[in-house]
């Protein structure tokens, strides 16, 4: 029996040629290993961020000591996770592959791995933990956040010039006055940045974070765009003075900021930020100036955050200054910074609270429990969101109000579940549900493994595509935008793949909008297998369409490929008259609808005058033909193919 064969799953590797091209075999394997390690770390990354911290400052924080096993319990029970404990010299030797050193494990400072939510910015440091967890357990009051008392003219003030909406249009800042640094807030400081880089900010491309010394400054700031060739500092860390263009070329070689260079690295003007002075603060979102660099010596803090995404830059502007401001000398008083944009003002940071009335019969039956008003309001307040009872007419209600460093609280579900988790999901009975459900497959995906599969469908039996000679592949949906479009002589007019925004390889720029590309450079990558070479697959491919919610929408198709000495065009055209005969689908003649029927075509990924539409019910569903022999050169197919390529939804 045929099955997928493994000779062609090795297209997938394929994929990585051009990061592992000129290694031996080897080091090739083992490199393709390691990018595949670090994609699924970086998925991990994004879904569960890992918090490290210290376990004897988070024990001084909490003002209590806990076993592992009761910081485990108490973790759960406010809704993260105690991922690991370990050392920092541990962690040091695994990732040096050095051997443990047990004569100094025992001096090493004992580090505290934790899972939090990823929407859960208030967590990524160890002040929003600490202060997260005292509050669970009654030992702190929620915080109220403040705008120091200040008039319009004695506030410091931003103005952007019209020129960034070319390449990174919003700014938003703050001042974090008469702060007081230690070393361990110092490094808390500077890792709750990369966290929010790494999380929120989508590696700089949604928002970059600048932090000054503002003592070294002097206001109004000013945000421009610039030609790179204006642009000169001393960026952070260095002694010399450079421009925005030979910035970018020293940092192709930095490990940690040359992945962010591409962000601006294209665009004709860059964006900078000065201070009156014409000194500059930043490049961002690549690097600060050494001049306005903080140390622990610093007292004032001045914030900026460059975005292309305003609501995204608020939220990383007050989780900043919610974390930090309660080692300011007015403790939770931020000082606010007005921003000017064509001739408006806005004054940030924005720390009012949003309200929300919640159903108590709504958060009782979702989670299954019964619960008093006031037992939710004590839940609720465990978890930082401050609530009272109201009544509306006959409706008990919960009126929510979810501070600045909540900013994860966006429908009443998110109450619930909260509720729930202050709660303790091991408390919730268990119960048998009232209504009994019995799931099956859905009908495109069995009618797909019929195709691949023997069995019945609606009185008709199938003989499944592999036992006609036929090999499944399985192709990646990704691809390049020159395999997608130009090697198959297609043109991309822009109205019909969906794109990949800042793609990690030229390889998966484009969702695939046909799957023989895919079988095409399958087939290139196994030349040698003996001949001839028959693929098919059953996949999706992913079209834009303005008519669904998120633009775009996936279509099943089948495809199949045949490669031999002679093209084997009858052998194509067999396949399909053969599908549709086990569909249940008659030939008709031309212009009817009783069943389907091909007319020519002239596909340019096709040979022209060996080539057909496939026509069902009126409408045209695939094509079937000789490959052209451009294509077939393109992909270094030295022998002809006829490919066909259908779509089967409407044979549902």
């Amino acid at each position: 029996m045929c099955c997928r064969d493994p000779a062609f799953e090795r297209e997938g590797n394929a994929r990585r040629e051009s990061r592992t091209a000129g290694l031996p075999a080897g080091e090739w394997a083992l490199r393709s290993y390691e990018l595949a390690a670090e994609q699924v770390r970086e998925n991990q990354r994004l879904a569960m961020p890992t918090v490290s911290v210290g376990r004897d400052l988070l024990f001084a924080a909490l003002e209590q000591s806990f076993t592992d096993e009761e910081f485990d319990e108490l973790c759960f029970d406010f809704g993260i996770e105690l991922d690991e404990v370990t050392t920092e010299g541990k962690i040091i030797r695994k990732e040096k592959h050095l051997e443990e050193d047990a004569a100094t494990e025992g001096d090493e400072e004992w580090i505290y791995k934790i899972e939090v939510p990823a929407n859960r910015y208030d967590l990524l440091c160890l002040e929003g933990l600490a202060r997260g967890l005292r509050v669970f357990t009654g030992k702190e009051e929620v915080p109220t956040y403040s705008l120091a008392d200040m008039s319009s003219r004695a506030m410091l003030k931003m103005t952007v010039k019209p020129e960034t909406s070319l390449i990174r249009p919003f700014v938003v800042c703050a001042v974090l006055r008469g702060i007081t640094f230690t070393q361990a807030r110092y490094n808390s400081f500077i890792d709750l940045q990369d966290k929010l880089h790494q999380n929120l900010c989508r590696k700089r491309t949604l928002v970059a974070i600048g932090t000054h010394d503002l003592d070294t400054l002097e206001g109004p700031f000013t945000y421009e765009a610039l030609p790179p060739s204006e642009i000169k500092f001393v960026p952070l860390k260095q002694t010399k003075e450079f421009s925005a263009q030979e910035l970018m070329e020293f940092y192709k070689s930095d490990m940690k900021l040359k992945k962010f260079l591409h962000i601006i690295e294209s665009s004709p003007v860059y964006p900078v930020i000065y201070d009156s002075k014409r000194r500059v603060l930043s490049l961002p979102p690549i690097i600060n100036g050494a001049h306005s660099a903080i140390t622990l010596k610093t007292k004032n803090v001045f914030i900026e955050c460059t975005a292309t995404d305003l609501t995204k830059a608020k939220i990383v502007l007050n989780t900043m200054v919610t974390m930090f401001s309660q080692y300011c000398d007015q403790k939770f008083e931020v000082e606010p910074v007005e921003v000017i944009t064509d001739g408006k003002s806005n004054v940030y940071p924005d720390l009012s609270c949003r309200t929300f009335e919640v159903d108590v019969s709504y958060i009782n039956e979702t989670i299954g429990v019964q619960l008093k008003p006031m037992e939710i309001v004590g839940y609720l307040y465990k978890m930082q969101l401050p609530a009272k009872v109201i009544k509306s007419g006959d409706t008990t209600k919960i009126r929510v109000t979810a501070p600045p460093t909540r900013s994860d609280v966006l429908h009443p579900c998110d109450v619930m579940e909260d509720v729930a988790i202050a709660f303790g999901f091991n408390r919730i009975e268990k119960t048998v549900p009232k209504s009994h459900t019995q799931g099956k497959e859905q009908t495109l995906n069995h009618f797909s493994d019929l195709l691949r599969e023997q069995g019945s469908w609606m009185n008709l039996d199938f003989i499944q595509i592999a036992l006609a000679g036929f090999t499944e592949v399985l192709t990646w949906i990704l691809g390049s935008n020159m395999e997608n479009f130009t090697m198959v002589n297609r043109e991309d007019d822009k109205k019909k793949s969906v794109q990949i925004g800042n793609p990690r390889t030229s390889d998966f720029e484009v969702v695939r909008t046909s799957l023989l590309p895919g079988m095409l450079k399958t087939l290139a990558h196994n030349k040698k297998t003996p001949r001839p070479v028959k693929l098919f697959e059953v996949s999706d491919v992913v079209l834009l369409d303005s008519s669904k919610d998120v633009g775009a929408g996936n279509r099943r198709r089948l495809a199949a490929l045949y490669c031999d000495q002679t093209s084997g065009f009858e052998v194509i055209h067999g396949l399909v008259d053969r599908v549709m005969e086990i569909v249940g689908i008659s030939r008709c003649p031309v212009g009817q609808t009783t069943g389907y029927y091909i007319k020519p075509s002239q596909e340019p990924e096709y040979f022209t005058g060996r080539q057909a539409n496939i026509f069902y019910q009126g409408f045209s569903i695939g094509t079937f033909g000789i490959v052209h022999p451009e294509v077939l050169q393109r992909f270094d197919i030295p022998d002809p193919c006829s490919a066909m390529e259908l779509e089967i939804e409407p044979f549902l």
